[in-house]
């Protein structure tokens, strides 16, 4: 085993540890709240509203909440641990030591990417306590898994790297990922827009996450899964390509 790997696999380690650490912040709160959103969206709005395309209520908001919870914990793990890093300054031991720029940007997004599919897969295992899932496309439900939360690590260690405190990370994750998510398609239909709110809700990569997440585990979906895997696979890739640069750059760390 190379040395790289080596400095690869201590870090992933460090970061993954540092939030199977503390279960009470890292796994309990999504447990509690998507509990009260699967009972007062699925269960009391959902025996009202009936059914969406051919599945019930309950089970198209799942996979918007599966989303909401992988994106929201792998960009917050990312933005928070670089953020920590970069405060207390011990981020410096890592972009000084032998590990190349990429590795450094692997093991972040590797660690950050987990604890969303860990997250992810807890609302699933809560959702079957309310609905039944059939797992249409377990291809695509992993795929889209895997591209979503990488995209936010991504994305969480560009917000991490700009925040200049704390009060900036609450902010883009009000201001920024919130508003995403309710206007991304995970409590209504893409349908019962017209005009140009439906053409604006196609530049929101939260419409794709959610209807490919919903294609892999009803098989029900409003756009082409596999435009909507490509579109956000683009779109990770650019991200990557942004944080390596930043690292490169020793932006947001030299200063």
């Amino acid at each position: 085993m190379s040395v790289a790997n080596t400095q690869l696999k201590a870090l992933i380690r460090r970061e993954v540890l540092r939030f199977v650490r503390r279960p009470y912040n890292t796994f309990l709160p999504p447990l509690i709240t998507n509990i009260l959103y699967f009972s007062v969206f699925g269960v009391i709005l959902g025996s009202r509203i009936g059914t969406v395309g051919d599945v019930t209520y309950i089970q198209y908001v799942l996979p918007g909440l599966v989303v909401l919870g992988a994106m929201s914990n792998a960009f917050e793990n990312a933005s928070f641990s670089i953020f920590h890093g970069r405060w207390n300054e011990y981020i410096h031991e890592v972009v000084t030591s032998p590990l190349s720029h990429t590795y450094t940007v692997v093991g972040y997004v590797v660690s950050s990417a987990l604890r969303g599919i860990i997250i992810g897969c807890l609302i699933i295992a809560v959702g079957f306590i309310f609905t039944s899932i059939p797992f249409a496309h377990p291809f695509y439900l992993i795929s889209f898994g895997v591209v979503t939360t990488t995209l936010f690590a991504g994305l969480g260690i560009i917000g991490g790297l700009w925040a200049e405190d704390f009060d900036h990370l609450t902010v883009m994750n009000q201001f920024l990922l919130r508003p995403l998510v309710f206007f991304g398609a995970v409590f209504y239909s893409l349908d019962q827009l017209e005009g140009i709110a439906y053409t604006v809700s196609l530049f929101n990569p939260m419409v794709y996450m959610v209807n490919g997440v919903r294609y892999g585990m009803l098989g029900f979906t409003e756009i082409n899964p596999n435009v909507s895997l490509i579109v956000l696979t683009v779109a990770t890739i650019a991200v990557l390509l942004i944080d390596l640069m930043l690292f490169k750059r020793g932006y947001g760390i030299s200063e």
